[in-house]
């Protein structure tokens, strides 16, 4: 995940954004509306005004269904805690901020074979009966997108043995790393322009 986190600074450079407005290491707490902050992977801060904020996850087995349960509710409590602080003034004068999720998951047996759900009272939604792992995260981020909780969103897969390699996979087309970044990109050159 590291090379990931590294080419978006790269490419983030590139594109105009000044280095010390581009935040990996440190000062990445953001006030939230119910907790008082939280830390993001990667932040975007020009002129005072929030630019973006960007999440890098990654999951590896053993343990798939627990951790998949516990992405699911951090990814849905950080953008809805972002923009009730949002709504509420906490980063002004900053417009709409840019909200990114980047997510890669160990492509393995156990997190692309089908999973049984239980249903004890009442049926899950279609989409999830016999879902792997791989395809609970691209309905995920999916639905994270749709009901804009976030502006970009990438899922990629990649086996244990990729490591030296840097190969990975783009399962789903709608989540790949160029439609992630190039909205991103273009953002911060507006934002750098509007700033000259």
């Amino acid at each position: 995940m590291d090379g990931f986190v590294g080419l978006v600074h790269d490419l983030l450079l590139e594109n105009g954004a000044p280095q010390d407005g581009i935040h990996l290491t440190r000062h990445l707490e953001l006030p939230g509306w119910y907790r008082a902050e939280k830390s993001w992977d990667l932040i975007v801060v020009i002129r005072d005004e929030l630019i973006a904020a960007l999440e890098f996850k990654s999951q590896v087995g053993p343990s798939f269904g627990n951790n998949f349960n516990n992405r699911t509710e951090e990814a849905l409590g950080s953008a809805t805690d972002l923009w009730a602080a949002f709504r509420e003034g906490a980063f002004r004068p900053s417009g709409r901020p840019w909200l990114g999720y980047l997510m890669m998951l160990e492509e393995c047996h156990r997190s692309t074979s089908p999973i049984a759900v239980r249903e004890p009272h009442f049926d899950v939604f279609i989409e999830f009966k016999s879902a792997s792992y791989e395809r609970r995260y691209s309905l995920l981020i999916e639905k994270l997108l749709r009901d804009r909780l976030y502006d970009g969103g990438c899922f990629l897969l990649s086996c244990d043995t990729s490591a030296d390699t840097g190969e990975y996979k783009e399962p789903n087309p709608e989540l790949s790393f160029a439609r992630f970044i190039t909205p991103l990109l273009a953002r911060v050159q507006t934002e750098v322009r509007l700033s000259e």
